[in-house]
């Protein structure tokens, strides 16, 4: 099996910064996607920022010049900078990846609140 944990979260005044990071570990053959996900309350979860294998990463329009995606395939790990956080950014982050062999498995979820 194979699973993922994130960390990272937390309570940030609007305008400030956090850094969510989220590592694999288990059996793992080899890693396709690696992606960030939210879901507020009330709300569908929604795709934050993804980036494949080969780098290359795609953002969700609300957050296009505030988040920056990274990924260090050395360690099975995926990051997510968040700077100029808003009220609206407060949600649930999970990190998503999509396996081989296993496929696509979620983590457990890190709270990010922004107080105004």
């Amino acid at each position: 099996q194979v699973q993922l944990v994130e960390s990272g979260g937390g309570l940030v005044q609007a305008g400030g910064s956090l850094r969510l990071s989220c590592t694999a570990s288990g059996a793992i053959l080899s890693i396709g996607n690696m992606d960030w996900y939210r879901q507020a309350p009330g709300k569908q979860r929604e795709l934050v920022a993804e980036m494949t294998s080969g780098g290359t990463p795609n953002y969700a329009d609300s957050v296009k010049g505030r988040f920056t995606i990274s990924r260090d395939n050395a360690k099975n790990a995926v990051h997510l900078q968040m700077n100029s956080l808003t009220p609206e950014d407060t949600a649930v982050y999970y990190c998503n990846a999509h396996f081989a062999r296993w496929g696509s498995r979620w983590g457990q979820g890190t709270q990010v609140t922004v107080s105004s």
